[in-house]
């Protein structure tokens, strides 16, 4: 499932990301439902929630808030937009298969590969507030990005849905002694 970007939007005001067409039918993963502004499976895996609004794609709040947290902690080793590099996997191809469940074990306790004679180590972030308190919206926007929902490029300004109370109650909690 590819994305179309246009730039058109650009042209108009840099402030607003290009304008993406999405693939037919994508918005959430199927029998997503609402809880208190968050998209969660059946099972009661979080998922993400996106939708166009006039052309534009709008992330939910949790996705978007991945968006900004992987571009902060995680980028430098697995590439922007979660394409990875020389010597991290593209999580966006990774999470294509990966559960919730393994991706918090993965995120909080590292992970050891050797591939070829090459050892590929990822520090565990199980003690780091700016990656676990967000280790959700992370893996909801690389699941997104894996499938095909969220194309590269930048989500700002109108492109995601407004901080939900629970969010910043969130935000609070996690961050306090």
């Amino acid at each position: 499932m590819g994305a179309v970007l246009s730039t058109a939007a650009r042209a108009e005001d840099p402030e607003i990301a290009p304008a993406v067409t999405l693939p037919d039918g994508a918005k959430s993963q199927e029998g997503a439902t609402e809880e208190d502004g968050k998209w969660v499976l059946p099972d009661g895996s979080p998922t993400y929630h996106v939708r166009m609004d006039d052309k534009t794609i709008v992330a939910d709040w949790y996705s978007y808030n991945g968006y900004r947290r992987y571009h902060s902690e995680c980028h430098v080793c697995h590439g922007p937009n979660g394409l990875g590099s020389t010597y991290a996997p593209a999580l966006a191809d990774s999470l294509k298969t990966m559960t919730y469940g393994d991706f918090l074990g993965i995120v909080a306790s590292g992970r050891t590969r050797n591939v070829a004679g090459t050892r590929f180590v990822m520090p565990g972030f199980g003690d780091n507030r700016n990656v676990m308190c967000y280790v959700e919206d992370i893996y909801l926007y690389l699941k997104a990005r894996a499938d095909g929902v969220l194309p590269a490029g930048q989500l700002r300004g109108r492109n995601h849905e407004a901080k939900p109370e629970t969010a910043k109650k969130n935000d609070k909690e996690c961050f306090s002694d």
